[in-house]
Order: structure tokens, then C-alpha cells, then sequence
């Protein structure tokens, strides 16, 4: 990974998505997943495939969202968003997570090859489609039930590719992908934010300036 600070604003978050999903199918392509398919993956309970297969699908799901008519409901903001996802924090056997690791083991089952050219299909297409969306245009997230503006519903995939493309990394012992320092930006910032909700403001600032009254852990997610 790589970043700095302040490049945020001068990159547009659809092509900050582009270049995440392309990093992103790079590593689902790579034969150490392949070759790793049916072990266990560094996530608790799920194989390497239904770890790449959950990736591929926030790609899959991208050009879906933008093909369908603009939400007419008020969106919502980010925080808001992670604020009421029923996954975050949630214990591994609760119904939000049991859902995803099915919803990856029932992926997986098309092998290695099937997701990810399922992965480069969507990526595909999300190119074609996305130069003529608006960034402040109302999406709807069919799965959360909520809308929000496309560059937060983009954001959140980066938040996701990032993080489980470190995790699919990780589980077969490969680099985790170096991606744009915008995109890093963007996570870093977003999942700074969340863990000052989830935390508050002073563990966080312990968290990471002051290791000797630092707490036990600052996840955000």
C-alpha cells in the first residue's frame, strides 16, 4: 500500500474506483489464489475461494447500482451508513456474517477462473458506464435498503477493496497491491472517521500518537 496526504481532491473517486478494481482483479488473477482455492483463508471461517469470491463481488455489483434509475429518496451520509450496516462489529456467528461467508462459499463454487472473470466483466463495464455519471447522483444500496450519493456508495467499495484485497493477500503470501495514494487517502480517512465514531476522538488520538496510554485497540470496522 502507499498514500499521501492531500491528494484526495485533485482525483475524481470514479477513477479512484477504476484503479482500486483494476489492483484489485490483478490479485484475483494471480495463480497463488488459484493454487490456494479450497485452504483456509486469514478470515475466520472462510476459504481462500469465498474470500476472492466476496471480493469479486464488489466489483460485480458496481455496474448493477449505476445501471438503475437514480434513487428518489433522500440520501444518506457515510457515517450514517456504517453506522447502521448490521455486519459492522457483529460477532461472526450473528446472521450479517454468517450470510456473507455463504453468500462467498456459494461464489466459490464457480472456481477460480469463473470469479474472476466475473470480476473483469463488471470492471469492464463500470468503465463504460461511469464517465458520464454524476458523483453527486442518488444510488440506491438494494442490499442496506438506503440510498447514497455515488461517490460515497464508490468510496465504500474502495474501503473494501482495500481491505480484503490485504486479506486475500495476506491469506496466500503474496505483496498486498499497491494502490494509488488517492485511494489510500480515501480509506485511511474514511476508516479514521470510523473508528472515531465507534471509539471516540481521544482513544483514536492515543490510539496513534501515544503508544504509553494508547487503548487496547482502535478498529474502526
Amino acid at each position: 500500500m502507499s498514500g499521501a496526504a492531500g491528494t484526495i481532491g485533485a482525483v475524481d473517486v470514479r477513477d479512484d474506483y477504476v484503479r482500486a478494481a483494476a489492483a484489485a482483479l490483478t490479485l484475483l488473477r494471480d495463480p497463488a489464489v488459484a493454487a490456494a482455492w479450497d485452504r483456509p483463508s486469514a478470515l475466520a471461517l472462510m476459504s481462500v475461494g469465498a474470500l476472492a469470491s466476496h471480493l469479486s463481488s464488489q466489483l460485480i455489483v458496481v455496474p448493477a447500482i449505476l445501471q438503475a434509475q437514480p434513487s428518489e429518496e433522500p440520501p444518506i451520509t457515510l457515517l450514517q451508513h456504517y453506522g447502521q450496516v448490521k455486519w459492522r462489529g457483529a460477532d461472526l456467528e450473528e446472521a450479517a456474517n454468517t450470510g456473507i461467508r455463504a453468500g462467498g462459499e456459494a461464489g466459490a463454487q464457480a472456481g477460480h477462473e469463473a470469479v474472476a472473470a466475473k470480476a473483469a466483466a463488471a470492471l469492464d463495464r463500470s468503465r463504460v458506464i461511469l464517465p458520464d455519471m454524476r458523483r453527486d447522483v442518488v444510488v440506491l444500496v438494494p442490499w442496506a435498503g438506503w440510498s447514497l450519493r455515488l461517490n460515497d456508495f464508490l468510496t465504500t467499495r474502495l474501503l473494501e477493496i482495500v481491505v480484503h484485497c490485504d486479506d486475500l493477500a495476506f491469506s496466500v503470501d503474496v505483496p498486498t497491491p499497491r494502490f494509488p495514494p488517492p485511494v489510500i487517502d480515501r480509506v485511511i480517512g474514511l476508516l479514521a472517521q470510523l473508528a472515531v465514531q465507534r471509539h471516540g476522538a481521544t482513544a483514536v488520538l492515543r490510539g496513534l500518537s501515544r503508544a504509553e496510554r494508547a487503548p487496547a485497540g482502535i478498529a474502526a470496522i
